[in-house]
């Protein structure tokens, strides 16, 4: 995988070279606070490198946001941030409750938006 692009152009080049998958970011907009955003990018990544996988980060914070990154074409998120969170509240208990909550909202925005699995969500699940 390689990390921080965001550009369709450099994910073809890189594709062409054999990386396995990209990893869409901008570092969690920290960084790169006029980069663009990583769902911005998402979708013009997945139809640039079609079957390509690609993870996501930056800007992840609920479970809708998983859905909508996989509806956008993402194969995977990265979340640091919950988890940071969550350990500094309460350890490692507490790291994994944040992503337990992050995993119960997911599920909630499926049953809401009438998904019964991810593999089924596209971008006509995303009203921008």
């Amino acid at each position: 995988l390689v990390k921080g692009v965001e550009h369709p152009e450099d994910a073809q080049r890189l594709v062409a070279m054999g990386v396995d998958g990209i990893w869409i970011s901008n570092h969690g907009g920290r960084q790169l606070d006029g980069a663009i955003a990583t769902a911005d990018a998402l979708p013009l990544m997945a139809q640039a490198v079609p079957g390509t996988p690609l993870i996501i980060d930056s800007g992840v914070r609920r479970g809708v946001d998983v859905l909508k990154a996989r509806a956008l074409g993402a194969s995977g998120v990265a979340v640091g941030r919950a988890a940071l969170y969550g350990a500094a509240v309460a350890g490692e208990a507490g790291a994994y409750r944040a992503l337990q909550i992050l995993i119960d909202e997911l599920k909630l925005s499926m049953k809401l938006a009438g998904a019964a699995s991810l593999t089924e969500l596209g971008p006509h699940w995303v009203v921008r």
